[in-house]
């Protein structure tokens, strides 16, 4: 879609927008389940649901375009350095990801035979 869309620039502006709305809301929903159950008043129920959704939302947006940001300018001018970040941060990513994966499902337990799980 870079490809296609990258020149316009409506594209720029909505992108980030699309991503932390998808990255806002669905990384968050159990935390606001959480906090939901504690609120016996259904309309207070129903704002806390929107500022936090609104917040949720606002805050991917702002941390998408932050990361963007660098990648933008650096575009033009070092096309071999956009390449090295943007190499960088998926490997990086990727590595993250995968310790993750180890310490919840070999360290902690999820991946074994009878996969015990104790809150914290």
């Amino acid at each position: 879609m870079d490809r296609a869309f990258g020149s316009l620039g409506f594209y720029q502006v909505v992108r980030p927008l699309a991503v932390g709305i998808v990255h806002g809301l669905a990384g968050s929903a159990a935390v606001a389940l959480l906090v939901l159950t504690t609120i016996r008043v259904p309309g207070w129920a129903v704002l806390y649901l929107f500022v936090f959704g609104i917040g949720t939302v606002t805050g991917m947006m702002l941390i998408t375009a932050a990361i963007a940001v660098p990648f933008t300018f650096s575009e033009d001018r070092f096309t071999r350095l956009n390449r090295g970040l943007g190499l960088a941060s998926g490997l990086v990513s990727l590595a993250f990801g995968l310790f993750i994966v180890y310490q919840m499902g070999f360290v902690n337990g999820l991946f074994a035979h009878s996969p015990k799980w104790v809150p914290h």
